[in-house]
Parts: C-alpha cells; structure tokens; sequence
C-alpha cells in the first residue's frame, strides 16, 4: 500500500514537472522578405553611360545637388537605392580616385571591414573596383567603374531605414548581385564625353 502510494505520488510530480508551459525564450526575429526572381533590361537614356537594371528598380533624375547625368536608381520594394555620380576626365583622373577612395574610407569609424572586389574588362574600357563595406554602415557598397581616359562613374547604395547589418543581409546580398551585374554590363558612348586633351 505505501508502495502504491508512492509511486502514485512519484506520477503525479512528474506530470506537474513534464507539464509545466515554460519555454526559453526565442532570440529576435525578422521579418521574411520575398525576393524577386532576376531579370534585367537595358536602360534607355541618353546618358554617356549605359547598363543594364533589374526590372524590380527604376531610374530617376538624382534629387538635390546633381551635374549632368547624375541619377538615382530607385529599389521601391527594399527601400534602397543607389545615387550615381558621373564625371567627365579631364587631366583629373587621380584627383576622383582619391575623392572616390576618400568617400569608401570615411565608413572606417562604423565599419568592421571593407571589402574591395576588382572589375576589369579591357575589351569595354571597363575597369572598376567594388567596396563592400562590413558592419551598420549608411553606405554598405560603393563602387566606381571607369575606361580611365574619358569616362567616371560612381555608385553608392543606401537603404531608407537604420542601419542594421542583420536586418538588411537578405537585401544587401540580393542588391549586392544586381551591382555586380550592373557592373560587368556598362559600356560608354564615346560621342557624349569629353575627348582627352
């Protein structure tokens, strides 16, 4: 009888323990973010400059402070873009890539790594170097392609939110190979730029 008793008693404390409702708690999440699937198309403007864009991004006159075919490339979904800048060469090639290097190295401060990837397609005149810039950055890729005697181009992407390295991973990842692509795809009319003097 006490032995009933006991194991009765032993059954009902383990219920009460293999019951218990308590769970540890969840580390934070993010939200799921359904992701196009790729396409490009070329994009038509007369700018001295051509690519090809994903057909999920438009192209826009650049707001604020601008020269001449500078334009944003807009990317409503993710709440990016990115502000492109073009310069004409004259005589002041070194001169825009120390300025461009000077804009990629003033994320030091928030940065935890930049990343350079180099681009060279000599049969385009297209030679380019692409920043990844590691960490919450207001500017976590930056890149300028040039054919280094007529023709500067520079990008840098920014998302209309905080920044937030594990938040915006999925995005950055997915805009980071629409870069690339874009990248590879430019080409130069020549008629539109300033002949080397």
């Amino acid at each position: 009888m006490k032995a009933n008793i006991f194991l009765l008693w032993l059954v009902v404390i383990f219920l009460a323990v293999a019951c218990n409702n308590t769970y540890p708690p969840k580390p934070r999440g993010y939200f799921r973010i359904a992701l196009p699937p790729k396409e490009y198309v070329p994009i038509d403007t007369l700018l001295p400059y051509s690519f090809e864009r994903p057909v999920y991004s438009k192209i826009v006159p650049h707001q604020g402070y601008s020269e001449p075919y500078w334009i944003d490339l807009l990317f409503p979904q993710f709440k990016a873009q990115v502000h492109f800048s073009y310069k004409p060469i004259e005589k002041n090639l070194y001169q825009l890539f120390e300025d461009n290097r000077e804009l990629a190295f003033k994320h030091t401060v928030k940065a935890d790594a930049i990343k350079e990837r180099l681009f060279e397609a000599p049969e385009k005149e297209v030679y380019g170097i692409l920043y990844e810039i590691k960490g919450n950055t207001a500017s976590p890729i930056q890149f300028f392609v040039t054919d280094s005697v007529r023709h500067f181009l520079r990008g840098s992407l920014y998302f209309d939110v905080v920044p937030n390295k594990d938040s915006i991973a999925p995005v950055l990842n997915f805009i980071k190979e629409d870069l690339t692509h874009l990248i590879e795809t430019i080409t130069w009319r020549t008629d539109m730029a300033n002949k080397p003097k």
